[in-house]
């Protein structure tokens, strides 16, 4: 299958033309990519679909008492996130596009750095870092994290 994502189209429209192969991935790499791929496939279908991301930030709200704004934000960054991971909003992504549509993530964040733009990976850990520090003092101590 022809893996086309946001990443994809994010590398060519900046003139990078990487191209993912599965060959330059070490097995185990690819073994803890499905792994991790399982995690969020909640029903076991094989696909990745973003309701069952969705459930990790209102799992936040029993776990660690998150507002509804502070939800909101972490389903707002979940969302952008995964669909530029290669999640489609309609259709998810496949178990056996995971790996590619990973990799090519990876890319376009590495990418995004060399051009001094905001990156996808600190977008989401913003969100989830500012539900945990409940003093907004922009840092999350251990009291913090025992709550």
């Amino acid at each position: 299958a022809v893996v086309s994502t946001q990443s994809y189209r994010y590398l060519r429209s900046v003139g990078n033309d990487w191209q993912f192969n599965v060959e330059d991935l070490h097995p185990k790499m690819v073994s803890r990519l499905y792994k991790r791929f399982d995690t969020f496939d909640l029903d076991c279908d094989g696909k990745m679909e973003l309701d069952e991301i969705l459930y990790w930030p209102d799992r936040m709200r029993q776990l660690v008492n998150a507002t509804d704004e502070q939800v909101e934000q972490m389903r707002a960054a979940c969302h952008k996130f995964f669909v530029n991971k290669g999640v489609h909003p309609e259709n998810g992504l496949l178990r056996e596009n995971w790996v590619e549509s990973n990799r090519v993530f990876a890319e376009a964040e590495r990418e995004r750095e060399r051009r001094g733009e905001d990156s996808m990976i600190a977008l989401l850990s913003n969100a989830y870092y500012d539900v945990l520090d409940d003093d907004g003092d922009g840092t999350v101590d251990v009291d913090e994290l025992k709550t």
